[in-house]
């Protein structure tokens, strides 16, 4: 009877065995732990707004939250504004500023400050024959006329040239609307952000991690698309990455801004890694076969990316020579929504995209932790989704 018993548990052990290779061995899957009441994914298609529709991703998402209906807010209400002001800095600073359609988190919440907020319906910005955004002969084109401005070809500037940047605007993405109806209400900007969505500009805050400046405290950050010189709050990697985690617990979308050029950013097959490039082995293969591997081989089994692999510890320091070294740079903005897991229980945070649906997850994918530890240039969250000591540290009420 004893030896029947060690023969089943050894079956049993076999068995179990296999399972496990089987499971480690299949491609990516992910099981969702926790997703964020958030609006539907939407399409910043040839322009480069990421930032815009990200950040209004985010202030949809807190609409909802706030118990208000779900609403599509207009991101071309809030290029517009950020073109035009964007110009007169440029030409004030002489040319000194980046300058085209690039942007950041702080942006929509300066125009939500400033001016308020317009749904999709009241203002759809595409005032030429097209069904998507493409703005590639307008970004041309303002950046000609702003240089053309700054070289002072009269020597002296006219006091019009504005309404010339607001005229190529109007052009291109039409006149904004002073007022609009809603549920059979006139709005304006204004009202609409203030009184329909109670939405206020100061709940929000963008945090990051680096270490060339003193930590809980907000710096400029040094990345070109920061063209307004927006403040964020400096943590420590690791109180970075739990702001982001108590966020999702407590019901809070987190915007996030992220460098997407890495090879380990796979977004057609859905999912971003950070592989470990000097790991001693591979999983599913023989240590000894892994060794005798050349190095081509092993990163081509590596990047074949057809099941999950072993991702790299992310530290300060690493996170650090990467940006400074311009390996990480501010791509992207996108919106986190939750988390989750693979089937080997590593985890993820479910990312929702503004590059339509035409893709594996309908326009959503899983960024593992390592990947948001290593190249987020910044997040935008709401402050009452830190945690009573966080702001404290942070000085802020």
């Amino acid at each position: 009877m004893r030896k029947i018993l060690l023969f089943s548990s050894l079956i049993l052990m076999v068995a179990s065995t296999k399972a496990q290779d089987k499971i480690e061995n299949q491609a990516y899957t992910f099981t969702n732990l926790k997703e964020i009441p958030h609006t539907s994914v939407k399409n910043q298609y040839r322009s480069g707004t990421c930032w815009s529709f990200s950040g209004l991703a985010f202030l949809e998402a807190e609409a909802i939250r706030k118990g208000k209906p779900a609403v599509d807010l207009s991101e071309m209400f809030a290029v517009w504004n950020t073109y035009y002001n964007k110009s007169l800095k440029y030409v004030r600073m002489h040319g000194t500023i980046n300058y085209g359609g690039g942007g950041a988190f702080n942006d929509v919440t300066d125009i939500l400050r400033t001016y308020g907020l317009v749904p999709e319906e009241a203002y759809k910005g595409i005032n030429y024959q097209e069904e998507n955004h493409i703005h590639g002969e307008m970004d041309a084109l303002l950046d000609a006329m702003v240089k053309s401005i700054v070289s002072n070809p009269n020597r002296q500037l006219t006091t019009v040239w504005p309404q010339a940047i607001a005229g190529a605007l109007n052009a291109y993405l039409g006149s904004i609307p002073e007022k609009f109806s809603v549920d059979g209400k006139e709005y304006t900007p204004r009202q609409y952000a203030d009184n329909y969505l109670g939405i206020n500009a100061d709940d929000y805050i963008m945090i990051t991690s680096f270490s060339h400046h003193p930590y809980y405290k907000p710096f400029i950050l040094e990345v070109q698309d920061n063209w307004a010189y927006g403040e964020v709050y400096n943590l420590p990697l690791s109180e970075m990455m739990s702001s982001i985690d108590n966020a999702l617990d407590k019901g809070y979308t987190v915007a996030w801004a992220a460098d997407v050029s890495e090879k380990g950013f796979q977004w057609s097959k859905g999912f971003a890694v950070v592989p470990d490039e000097d790991a001693k082995e591979m999983a599913g293969l023989e240590q000894a076969k892994w060794e005798e591997m050349s190095k081509k081989d092993k990163m081509n089994e590596i990047y074949k990316f057809d099941k999950p692999i072993k991702e790299k510890i992310i530290t300060q320091e690493l996170r650090q020579k990467e940006f400074d070294n311009y390996e990480t740079t501010d791509d992207h903005g996108m919106l986190i929504v939750g988390n989750a897991k693979d089937q080997l229980g590593n985890e993820y945070y479910i990312i929702k995209n503004s590059w339509g649906v035409d893709q594996k997850y309908k326009g959503y994918f899983y960024a593992s932790k390592s990947f948001v530890a290593l190249k987020t240039t910044s997040l935008m969250v709401n402050k009452d989704s830190l945690t009573k000591d966080m702001l404290k540290k942070l000085n802020i009420k």
